[in-house]
């Protein structure tokens, strides 16, 4: 794996720099900014909260950088829009996206990961007699065929089923067929389907965590192409510290980094989206990201993901973790940046 990065960076310019040309130039910044974009998997909502942070503080401006942040949508592919230039960097929702990715051709890097543990679980009704992996068989369960179907398949192994023991079948959009029992089972984020069920008083949910049974992988990646990597350090690790800086600040401020969040985005309702920020920012400083820090790649985690997908024939077995994952930048984040407040 890749060692830290001594890299000068931008920062370090217009810190030694800046304050005595800003001196003599007034409000004028000493050097022009680097103009990148960051590509998220969904629309603006607190799940994306310390992007947002890091630009509305001047996190991002104080690494030298001018950072526009694109919303995703159901039929927007960051990691396609990454690799073709259109987008400097993308979040990335599963590590089989990326793995898969490089497979097919794209340069993609993960140079930080956001969640600790998958934000996926899955729930049934309790009245169901549902209670672990074990009781699926039999019985229908619904997820997101985005990479999460590798997960339930894995937990279906791991409890001694075979596949055809159970019929897994495509999420919908809503939770409709799972409040009207047309499923047995349903995939949640717990950041997000699992809040809007509690908000609506939904009782007698059993709410079963992957993690419990042996599978528990990172998610959320921040991805670069090699090409940036090779040709713009700085700007990627500019980007990487004032982005965990802006994490950190929206999980120890929550009320502000909703309200930020909300002027972004229209329809959104404050509750739903600091329920959404307080889950997520669990999810961040699960196992890795309390001991070590924020953001932090933890190739143990990456390696149970790859083995996963191993298992399920999504990648191929000469799959080389070194190309698709450079912990260098993380590494160079100020530790001040890093740590949970």
């Amino acid at each position: 794996m890749r060692t830290a990065l001594k890299t000068i960076t931008r920062r370090t310019v217009v810190s030694a720099v800046g304050a005595i040309c800003l001196g003599a130039m007034g409000s004028t910044s000493a050097f022009a900014l680097d103009q990148v974009s960051v590509r998220l998997p969904w629309l603006a909502q607190a799940q994306f909260a310390g992007f947002y942070v890091a630009k509305a503080k001047g996190f991002y401006e104080s690494e030298g950088l001018e950072v526009t942040v694109n919303p995703g949508g159901p039929n927007i592919n960051g990691e396609t829009l990454v690799a073709s230039g259109a987008d400097d960097f993308a979040i990335v929702g599963t590590v089989d996206a990326l793995l898969a990715g490089r497979e097919k051709g794209l340069p993609l890097v993960a140079v930080a990961m956001l969640l600790q543990q998958n934000p996926m679980a899955l729930v049934a009704h309790e009245d169901s007699g549902i209670r672990t992996p074990a009781d699926f068989k039999g019985k229908t369960v619904s997820t997101f065929f985005t990479g999460a179907q590798n997960l339930v398949y894995a937990m279906i192994e791991n409890a001694g089923l075979a596949q055809e023991d159970v019929k897994v079948v495509p999420q919908a959009v809503s939770m409709a067929p799972f409040l009207d029992r047309q499923v047995d089972v349903a995939s949640v984020t717990v950041y997000n389907e699992l809040n809007v069920l509690k908000a609506q008083g939904l009782e007698g949910i059993v709410v079963i965590n992957p993690a419990d049974y042996g599978v528990n992988v990172p998610s959320d990646a921040i991805v670069a192409t090699e090409k940036t990597i090779a040709e713009r350090p700085a700007v990627v690790q500019g980007f990487i510290n004032g982005s965990i800086r802006g994490w950190q600040y929206a999980l120890a401020h929550p009320d502000e980094a909703v309200e930020i969040v909300m002027n972004e985005a229209s329809g959104l309702e404050a509750p739903h989206q600091r329920a959404m920020l307080d889950a997520y920012g669990k999810l961040m400083t699960a196992g890795e990201g309390t001991t070590s820090g924020l953001g932090v790649l933890d190739m143990a985690g990456v390696e149970r993901a790859r083995d996963i997908l191993l298992s399920r024939g999504v990648v191929k077995p000469d799959v080389d973790l070194d190309d698709a994952v450079n912990a260098g930048f993380w590494k160079a984040v100020p530790s001040e940046f890093t740590k949970p407040q």
